[in-house]
């Protein structure tokens, strides 16, 4: 059976990311926030906010969370961790290229690659600018992505196993012909009752691009681009960078 959205994923989605450091990857998102933040409010969006961890951090650090995330999914593992831990986050089910909200935020913070999963650079430029719309003037833009070093010579035409008491995940990547997609096949075997297992099967594709257009697209909209780093710090990117850091603010 072949599924996609991330459906049968999501149910699975935390115990195959144990690996992240959400705490520690709040605290290094609040510190950029805090440094170049120069509006006044403390509303932050999580755009592609998945099973709403991260959220959940950035909540307990003193924002007003919205997530945004199209899989429904996704948002079902959020609500229910969101009712257990009784945080005041609102959800709301929308694609990022279609973002719609009632007000403005201070802040938006994107992360784990959810750029990287758009079909093509148009369409992350459609992404900048409704972020542009919903950022109040001093309000900033967070977010990371892969970069072509990692597609090329990390992700592309790899395999990889993960195994949890959940489920038995085979990650398998194809590095496309034109040296910066990425097609990512994850066959989830899922142990039934009657111990036997059920095979779904999902597909992600990714795309990375130079920092370059990346940066550009954004001053062309209208954001100023603040920095772009190394991971998950203030150093400059370096040519084995796997990941790239970017913040802008919407200038007053």
């Amino acid at each position: 059976m072949q599924e996609t959205g991330y459906e049968t994923f999501s149910f699975y989605y935390d115990a195959l990311t144990e690996n992240v450091d959400y705490p520690a990857r709040a605290a290094y998102l609040d510190g950029l926030v805090q440094k170049y933040l120069r509006s006044g409010g403390k509303v932050m969006l999580d755009l592609a906010c998945g099973t709403g961890t991260l959220t959940e951090e950035m909540a307990k650090r003193g924002y007003d969370m919205i997530g945004v995330d199209y899989s429904e999914g996704m948002l079902g593992q959020a609500m229910e961790k969101k009712i257990e831990q009784q945080l005041p986050i609102q959800y709301v089910c929308q694609d990022m290229r279609e973002l719609e909200l009632y007000s403005t935020v201070d802040a938006t913070i994107c992360t784990l690659d959810s750029l990287n999963h758009l079909p093509g650079f148009e369409d992350v430029e459609t992404v900048f600018r409704k972020v542009w719309e919903f950022t109040e003037p001093g309000g900033v833009f967070l977010f990371d992505m892969n970069t072509l070093y990692k597609h090329r010579e990390l992700l592309g035409s790899q395999v990889y196993v993960y195994e949890t008491d959940e489920v038995y995940c085979v990650w398998e990547n194809a590095l496309c012909e034109d040296d910066c997609t990425v097609e990512i096949t994850l066959d989830l075997f899922q142990l039934c009752e009657d111990g036997r297992y059920r095979r779904t099967q999902e597909q992600i594709t990714e795309r990375a691009y130079v920092p370059e257009q990346v940066t550009a697209s954004l001053e062309k909209i209208g954001f100023h681009v603040l920095g772009v780093y190394h991971a998950d710090t203030e150093e400059p990117l370096r040519p084995d960078s796997e990941r790239m850091i970017v913040i802008a603010r919407k200038e007053a």
